[in-house]
């Protein structure tokens, strides 16, 4: 009888220890080496490599936007433990709420040094500026305008207010609505300083909107509207127009022949922690450069025949 019991108790022993050795080593493997630490501070080691954890929020550019949300979508499926949000406002918000550190990252079409200026100049060099893609921008009108090409001065003229019909650019004889974006839009920046040379002051009776989803609906839906979007937007819901002849395709974006383009911006605050930066360095990866970028519309930085600085000038590589 007593063999009997003593026999149980060994057995039972030998099960207790088993089952405490499961639990160290799976709290350990949680902790990514450390007990104290929580699964989501820490990265792990995966099959593919390391993967990181934590959150991101990006605000800013809405010409960007399509890029960093698919982007985005991609880099959590291969990082669990990352939550992205982005959030749209305009470059002028998205510089500003990064300088604020309100975001982690400000997306924006300009230069920070171009937004952020006078007493928020000294925001500006806090800033670290890593280039993602180019973005070029193309005048869209509604389909029923009968236009498919303005010059420059054409486009000057219906921004300020000279021309007001159609019919005086060769088009239908029916009002032109102006669909504009609000100063603090690096899209329009970029289409008033590349495309037209100059500041406009916003028109009476024209409308602004902050989303380019929106100026592109309106647009479509608007007889005799014009107004300004990223390729990344066109569709066969709007009118695109060429410059001074000159379609805005990709191939005469990286030779220079089309003027109105600028980089996309992704700002942090000062060098970005662990995890912004895998995000940050993914953005560069072929996958995303070669796949993403080009699907959406955008263009590889690396594959631009010229470059710009923050003055606007341009130069051969």
């Amino acid at each position: 009888m007593r063999s009997k019991k003593s026999w149980v108790l060994a057995l039972a022993l030998t099960s207790v220890m088993a089952l405490s050795a499961c639990g160290n080593n799976n709290g350990g493997n949680n902790a990514a080496g450390s007990s104290n630490a929580p699964a989501s501070s820490a990265p792990t080691e995966t099959s593919g490599g390391t993967e990181v954890s934590g959150s991101i929020l990006a605000s800013g550019s809405t010409a960007l936007q399509p890029l960093v949300e698919q982007v985005a979508e991609k880099f959590m499926e291969k990082n669990t433990g990352v939550d992205i949000q982005v959030q749209g406002g305009g470059s002028g918000t998205g510089l500003t709420q990064v300088a604020e550190k309100q975001v982690d990252i400000g997306n924006s079409d300009v230069f920070a040094e171009e937004k952020l200026k006078d007493a928020d100049a000294d925001k500006a060099k806090a800033l670290v500026d890593h280039q993602v893609a180019v973005v070029a921008i193309a005048a869209v009108a509604h389909p029923g305008v009968g236009v498919d090409n303005l010059t420059k001065q054409q486009l000057v003229d219906i921004f300020t207010g000279k021309i007001t019909n159609w019919k005086d650019v060769g088009g239908t004889d029916q009002k032109i609505q102006i669909i504009n974006r609000p100063a603090s839009s690096g899209t329009r920046a970029t289409f008033e300083k590349f495309a037209l040379g100059t500041k406009t002051e916003d028109l009476q009776g024209s409308i602004q909107e902050d989303s380019s989803g929106t100026v592109k609906k309106m647009i479509g839906e608007t007889p005799g509207a014009i107004g300004y979007l990223a390729l990344s937007y066109l569709d066969n819901t709007v009118q695109t127009l060429k410059y001074d002849s000159v379609d805005p395709s990709v191939d005469n974006v990286v030779s220079g022949k089309y003027p109105v383009w600028a980089y996309e911006h992704m700002y942090t605050n000062g060098e970005p922690n662990a995890t912004v930066k895998a995000f940050l360095d993914y953005f560069l990866t072929d996958e995303v450069q070669n796949g993403d970028v080009t699907e959406l519309g955008y263009i590889p930085a690396n594959k631009m025949q010229v470059s710009r600085d923050v003055s606007g000038t341009v130069t051969n590589k």
